[in-house]
């Protein structure tokens, strides 16, 4: 479904149409998503068999190399063949379930925004007030699909360039490390070591891909743990020296706050990796009483804020215009050749037990 384009000179048919077209979005995503539920629980299925079957021919395995001098080789390699065959089913299998459930994420999160756009345009309609407010509410939901939009195509490279193609090596080295037992067992032994070493870069792969896509500690934890543990991530990833304080009293959001304000520290980091030059960013998360303020600040080479403003990307247009939508401010503290300093500020809004 393509969305019409909104402008601030939309009247009330082109309202209509993306009202229309947004619960059609939203029909359609909660199908998908639970038919990707469905799938999921057919894959862990799938998963547990294959690691039961695993583990009984590794340790068949086990008891071959043990013997492996005194075996003929056909035997040797028959009982490697099967190991293989076990651990590539495996290995795919999981890749596949982690797929499933990194879409399931991504739908649930679509979900979730085109509930925030239909909120937006109940609350801001053709006839709800100025055509000034008007226009605002339709650039917002604009920005929010051409953002989750982009998100997708992200997403879609990383996977392509990274596990996608990582198991298409797995394939080959499989055929190669096959042949080999025939000519030259030590070889083939050098090239099974070689596997191992690029599955468990494979899974280092996944296992960061889905905690940038959606931690799993975010749900079970919390949002001040989550914050510590993707900046000890991040800074792994980047080299940059990345510290985080909490204060004021540490407790449970609501799930929506929660998941904007890791998103906003997401969001803030990557940009001042990207674009600051710092080697330092401090991370400051105070949850007060009746407000909840993130402050992300780095050493680098700051920047104009009043061009900021105007000329930032929809990550953090998305911020601030979510922030303004809840009662919240964002700010910008910056110069050139001084650093800068965004600060989220939210009204805090404690989880029901």
């Amino acid at each position: 479904m393509a969305f019409p384009e909104l402008t601030e000179q939309s009247e009330s048919g082109g309202w209509d149409s993306l009202s229309s077209g947004v619960q059609q979005q939203l029909d359609q995503a909660q199908r998908d998503l639970r038919e990707i539920d469905r799938m999921v629980e057919q894959s862990k299925g799938e998963v547990d068999k294959l690691a039961q079957r695993n583990a009984t021919i590794t340790m068949h395995l086990n008891s071959v190399q043990q013997k492996i001098e005194t075996m003929a080789v056909s035997d040797v390699q028959t009982a490697y063949d099967a190991a293989l065959d076990a651990q590539q089913r495996l290995v795919v299998m999981r890749s596949q379930l982690e797929k499933l459930q990194a879409e399931r994420t991504l739908i649930e999160r679509f979900i979730t925004l085109l509930k925030q756009i239909q909120t937006t345009m109940a609350g801001g309609g053709p006839d709800s007030g100025s055509n000034g407010s008007s226009g605002s509410s339709f650039a917002t939901a604009e920005m929010m699909i051409q953002s989750q939009e982009a998100e997708r195509q992200r997403l879609s490279r990383q996977m392509h360039d990274g596990p996608a193609q990582t198991l298409s090596n797995f394939i080959l080295q499989t055929e190669i490390a096959m042949k080999l037992f025939d000519v030259d067992q030590q070889r083939a032994r050098d090239e099974l070591s070689s596997l191992k070493a690029a599955a468990s870069t494979a899974f280092g792969l996944v296992r960061d891909f889905i905690f940038d896509l959606r931690p799993m500690m975010l749900d079970d934890l919390g949002l001040a743990p989550t914050l510590k543990k993707y900046a000890e991530h991040f800074r792994e990833k980047s080299s940059m020296e990345v510290s985080v304080q909490i204060t004021g009293s540490e407790r449970r959001l609501e799930n929506y706050l929660e998941v904007m304000l890791f998103r906003a520290m997401q969001e803030l980091l990557n940009n001042s990796a990207l674009h600051s030059q710092a080697n330092q960013i401090k991370v400051h998360l105070d949850m007060g009483a009746d407000a909840i303020r993130l402050a992300v600040e780095d050493n680098g080479k700051g920047f104009d804020p009043d061009k900021v403003q105007m000329d930032d990307g929809l990550g953090i247009k998305l911020i601030r215009d979510r922030a303004e939508m809840l009662g919240g401010t964002f700010e910008v503290d910056s110069a050139i050749g001084q650093g800068a300093r965004i600060t989220l500020t939210l009204p805090a809004d404690e989880a029901k037990s």
